[in-house]
């Protein structure tokens, strides 16, 4: 039967954990998904006061929110090119809140990984991809959304699908045995007893620090275990000398922590890439900008926000 003017705001609650799903995947940001999917609901209200009839609200959320995505995506291509350091997307940290349909598609394709690959992505490639792969849209939906011929969308997929492929992201799939190796990993960042990570890394193991030039970060990805645990060591020695710990939480569908003072301000989001029984990628998001929605964050008058230099016998610190 259509829907018409008369759904309301239980229709739309219904589906905007999906909204929120499609608009995350699409931009990487939280704080923008959340925006999207309230002008999205803006547009939709009237729509319905215009008398507009509305066959599929699923249909026709998603085709909003799409297409508003992908206009932040042309606009923000630009600020994205000019960004200081490593770009990560804004973490996503999993609650006993977080809707079950994230729980269940958190770890496939809500990864900072794989996000980060989706930027590689034309903004119109990147809806294709998700609509099909993900949402499992048909192409006769997917070329209503975007108003392109299905061809032309077949076309896209073929070309999303074969870069997506070739560089998609593996993790271990053993809950248990991940989650078990990354509460060794942030114990002993926290003990300050780093001998056992040296087994813990993969010889070519990855840092990645996203600043975005607002406090401390790393210019490039750091190589190697050897760098990587130096600059492991620099955190842990922050740990202890500030009185800040680790609280391991899913991120993004991954092992993770949130770097906490005493007071349970953040100052970062770590998550780890793990396969293999080794840890292959350490990610912290440290650009206050991106951790905002996460709660109260520690000021940039503290020494860890206004970058100051550690002793570099200590080790490098991003």
């Amino acid at each position: 039967m259509p829907e018409n003017s008369t759904a309301g705001t239980d229709e739309f609650v219904a589906l905007r954990s999906l909204l929120f799903s499609l608009a995350y995947r699409m931009t990487g940001s939280v704080t923008d998904a959340e925006d999207i999917v309230s002008e999205a609901y803006l547009r939709l209200r009237r729509a319905q006061a215009a008398g507009t009839q509305i066959s599929s609200l699923k249909t026709y959320l998603s085709s909003v929110v799409t297409r508003l995505s992908i206009d932040h995506l042309r606009s923000a291509r630009m600020r994205r090119e000019a960004y200081v350091g490593p770009w990560l997307p804004e973490p996503l940290v999993q609650t006993e809140s977080t809707p079950e349909f994230e729980r269940v598609e958190l770890a496939d394709t809500l990864s900072m990984a794989f996000l980060v690959l989706l930027e590689t992505l034309s903004p119109t490639e990147r809806a294709v991809f998700l609509l099909r792969e993900v949402f499992e849209f048909d192409y006769p939906q997917i070329s209503g959304i975007l108003d392109k011929t299905e061809p032309h969308c077949r076309q896209l997929m073929r070309r999303a699908r074969q870069h997506v492929e070739a560089r998609k992201p593996r993790f271990d799939t053993r809950d248990q045995e991940r989650d078990e190796l990354a509460a060794r990993f942030f114990t002993a960042l926290q003990d300050g007893d780093l001998d056992p990570l040296i087994t813990m890394l993969a010889a070519d193991v990855v840092a990645y620090g996203d600043g975005g030039g607002n406090g401390p970060s790393l210019p490039r990805p750091i190589n190697g275990r050897d760098k990587v645990l130096r600059l492991l060591t620099a955190v842990s020695h922050a740990a202890r000398e500030f009185d800040l710990h680790f609280e391991q939480v899913p991120v993004n569908g991954q092992p993770g922590a949130l770097f906490l003072d005493a007071d349970r301000r953040l100052l970062n989001v770590l998550a780890l890439d793990i396969l293999d029984g080794t840890i292959q990628a350490v990610r912290a998001v440290v650009n206050p900008d991106k951790l905002h929605h996460l709660g109260q964050l520690i000021t940039a008058d503290h020494p860890l926000r206004g970058g100051r230099r550690p002793d570099p016998s200590r080790g490098t610190r991003g």
